[in-house]
């Protein structure tokens, strides 16, 4: 599985997208992770994991804590994929303006 394939398994499921949501904020411990959440510590971990393996998380040890954080780099390559085709249907869009454009221009006028 490639890189991206990762990255957006990870991003498929709500409950990871909510703890990315929240490590934007800033760094947190899977006890703090957990506040919002009605499922187990485990879960949380194995949900943690999955983020990790995608590379769009990181652990720090500082002590017996072990905060997570964000990793930029996973999120830059997700956007660097997502302009490669905005940039290809920003494309596809003009020519079919084009088109349209010389449409009006040959209609016969009533």
């Amino acid at each position: 599985m490639s890189s991206l394939d990762h990255i957006f398994h990870a991003l498929s499921d709500p409950t990871r997208r909510a703890l990315l949501a929240r490590l934007v904020e800033g760094e947190a411990t899977v006890a703090e992770l957990l506040q919002p959440f009605e499922i187990s510590q485990p879960s949380i971990s194995r949900h943690l994991k999955v983020l990790e393996d995608a590379g769009l998380i990181s652990t720090r040890i500082s002590g017996n804590a072990r905060p997570r954080r964000i990793e930029p780099a996973a999120f830059e390559a997700i956007s660097d994929w997502l302009e490669h085709y905005r940039m290809i249907w920003s494309e596809n869009y003009a020519r079919l303006d084009d088109v349209l454009e010389t449409m009006k221009t040959k209609e016969p006028k009533t």
